[in-house]
């Protein structure tokens, strides 16, 4: 048997200076992001914009938000929020974004960072050429365990990392006017499950991937209701999801080095446990919650405003646009192209 260690990590938070946040789009999501502002490192909500004005004011009058805004580029224009979550629906993160990087106004957005790689690369190139803070809100990677991960991974614990699986498979909402299934809201299962398994694949084999076989099942609004994907990358890695609504999955990952393994328990998205065996040894991580888990993105982007910094290290732009390459050539692959989008699937950024 092998032996076995333990490490805990409480996720102790202090309290520096507060940062004011606005948040566009009150839905679901934001409510999550919301109640863990409060239990951040001196997170607090200041604006609210919405389409829907009332519904904006409720959502302030219930989190706390002083400022309530039906057009974001009042907000973009507000002085005293220091930096803004977006979290429409991704069909929309685009064109919300530019207005917000164009007033010169840091930003935190919601995954996927937008549809496809094209419109990722000219957020992030007009957030890098005027220095503005900008970051995916790729919550996962912020977690405790994916920053033990992080850690085991440079200390080559495991050695090279040879293959990474993982699912996302759950039984979603069918209305085929919800988002899911909405082509008109980009939806499917590649961009709203698939892009946590390729961020945190992103992770542990840090390339492009050189080849990539996709299988889809696609609804009958034309997205994906299922995706199996294999992808082949330099030096002999490879990796392997699953994701989609039709049924729910082991949503487990598993990391395999040459020396050993990282086990992620489901649902693996949002961990809090992680096990390495190596070497005869097993150590088991376990990184606690204060809140839902949004409040450590909040954390590293509020870390990230505080010391200057214009990207997070846990969550680098170049990361971010390599998942929305790869999702470009995936859905090239079975055929996805949404309505508003110009060209083929995979124009984007292949």
């Amino acid at each position: 048997m092998p032996r076995t260690a333990r490490v805990e990590d409480k996720g102790a938070i202090g309290a520096p200076r507060g940062i004011r946040w606005g948040i566009v789009g009150p839905g679901g999501i934001a409510q999550k992001f919301a109640r863990d502002l409060r239990v951040s490192d001196g997170g607090e909500l200041r604006a609210v914009a919405g389409r829907d004005r009332m519904r904006a004011k409720d959502f302030a009058d219930r989190f706390g938000g002083e400022l309530v805004f039906d057009d974001v580029r009042a907000l973009a224009e507000e002085s005293t929020v220091d930096i803004v979550y977006v979290a429409t629906p991704h069909s929309h993160h685009a064109g919300v974004v530019e207005i917000l990087l164009g007033n010169g106004k840091p930003v935190l957005c919601e995954k996927p960072l937008t549809v496809n790689a094209g419109e990722a690369r000219h957020l992030i190139g007009l957030a890098r050429e005027n220095g503005i803070f900008f970051m995916e809100a790729m919550w996962t990677r912020c977690l405790p365990v994916y920053r033990q991960v992080r850690r085991w991974l440079h200390e080559g614990r495991i050695g090279r990392c040879r293959s990474v699986d993982s699912s996302f498979c759950v039984r979603g909402n069918q209305d085929s006017d919800k988002r899911w299934l909405n082509p008109d809201l980009a939806g499917g299962g590649l961009l709203d499950l698939g892009v946590y398994n390729l961020a945190v694949t992103q992770l542990a084999i840090p390339s492009i991937p050189t080849r990539i076989q996709a299988l889809a099942g696609m609804s009958a609004t034309g997205v994906d209701e299922w995706l199996s994907v294999s992808l082949a990358y330099p030096e002999g890695a490879f990796a392997r999801f699953a994701c989609g609504f039709v049924a729910a999955g082991t949503n487990s990952l598993t990391i395999a080095g040459e020396r050993g393994t990282i086990r992620i328990p489901d649902p693996f998205l949002s961990a809090q446990r992680a096990v390495c065996e190596s070497n005869g040894e097993e150590i088991t991580f376990e990184g606690r919650f204060l809140g839902e888990g949004f409040e450590f993105e909040i954390n590293e982007a509020m870390r990230c405003l505080r010391e200057g910094e214009v990207e997070s290290p846990l969550i680098p732009l170049d990361d971010t646009l390599a998942t929305q390459q790869t999702m470009d050539r995936i859905r090239g692959q079975i055929g996805l192209r949404y309505p508003f989008e110009s060209g083929s699937p995979s124009s984007g950024g292949s």
